[in-house]
């Protein structure tokens, strides 16, 4: 398990971090229980290493104006690798799909679309990924409303599942 090379203290910036990732590092140090130069050179040794993968804004979408959220469930005609790598760099390159995801089971991809309204994806779902190479099918369901959007892991799950391996 990689999270072995964690301990405590890593898991709980990580953890402080992913609430909120804007607090300063004398912030953080006081909630992780540490000073703030060991505090900044653990956040760097994580980053540097992978655990921390960049620092977002979590924007809302709908007051942007992108009303629209769909979910795009994508068959191919091939899954070669090939095939698949190159659907997955058109992906990159939609500004509409915001996640791209390979499944297992029947369908071959899912995506997450955001657009400001039905009509401009539309024109994505027929203009473009109805017309991509190797796309066999496309389901979508429209988003009503989201309950929860979570971002990261559940560290709580983690720390349970340290200690009963402990």
């Amino acid at each position: 398990m990689p999270t072995t090379r964690l301990d405590p203290i890593d898991r709980k910036i990580l953890a402080e971090l992913q609430a909120d990732g804007r607090m300063t590092n004398v912030e953080l140090a006081k909630r992780v229980g540490i000073s703030a130069p060991p505090c900044l050179r653990r956040v760097r040794t994580l980053e540097e290493a992978g655990f921390i993968k960049g620092y977002h804004a979590d924007v809302d979408a709908r007051e942007l104006g992108f009303e629209v959220q769909v979910y795009a469930m994508v068959g191919l005609q091939s899954q070669a690798e090939s095939d698949l790598s190159a659907f997955e760099d058109l992906c990159r390159g939609w500004s509409l799909v915001r996640e791209c995801n390979m499944l297992n089971g029947e369908v071959d991809f899912i995506l997450k679309c955001v657009a400001p309204d039905l009509s401009t994806f539309q024109s994505f779902l027929t203009g473009q990924l109805l017309t991509a190479p190797n796309v066999a099918s496309v389901k979508t369901s429209l988003v009503i409303r989201s309950a929860k959007d979570d971002p990261g892991v559940p560290f709580d799950v983690l720390e349970e599942r340290l200690n009963r391996s402990a």
